[in-house]
């Protein structure tokens, strides 16, 4: 049961990962500036986590879910996995609002325009 956060954030990546897929949303739509954004956002959240733990705020707390392996102190292997996961959720429902609100004010002007 060690590897059950673990796992549980891999599953619900890749479901956001097919999402994108499915839809063309990030990474399927524009490679590149999807990588620049992802690696960009994890490195500066775990800077973010880096200064938390240094200064005393973040602390890893037991969980039997969790494996348990450390990648630094308090810096548990599920962190940046946790990372990756809300990056891309994040721009994968960012870019769908983008569209969903792009193709309503389209349909609501192209109506308009109708005599």
């Amino acid at each position: 049961m060690g590897a059950l956060y673990l796992i549980a954030l891999l599953a619900s990546l890749g479901c956001m990962l097919l999402l994108d897929w499915r839809f063309r949303l990030f990474f399927w739509r524009d490679t590149v500036p999807a990588i620049v954004v992802t690696v960009v956002g994890v490195a500066f959240f775990l800077v973010w986590d880096i200064a938390g733990i240094a200064s005393g705020i973040f602390f890893r707390g037991e969980a039997t879910i969790a494996t348990g392996i450390l990648l630094a102190p308090e810096l548990p292997l599920e962190e940046p996995v946790f990372l990756l996961f809300l990056v891309v959720c994040t721009m994968v429902i960012y870019t769908g609002a983008v569209r969903i609100l792009t193709s309503r004010r389209v349909d609501r002007t192209a109506r308009e325009e109708r005599p």
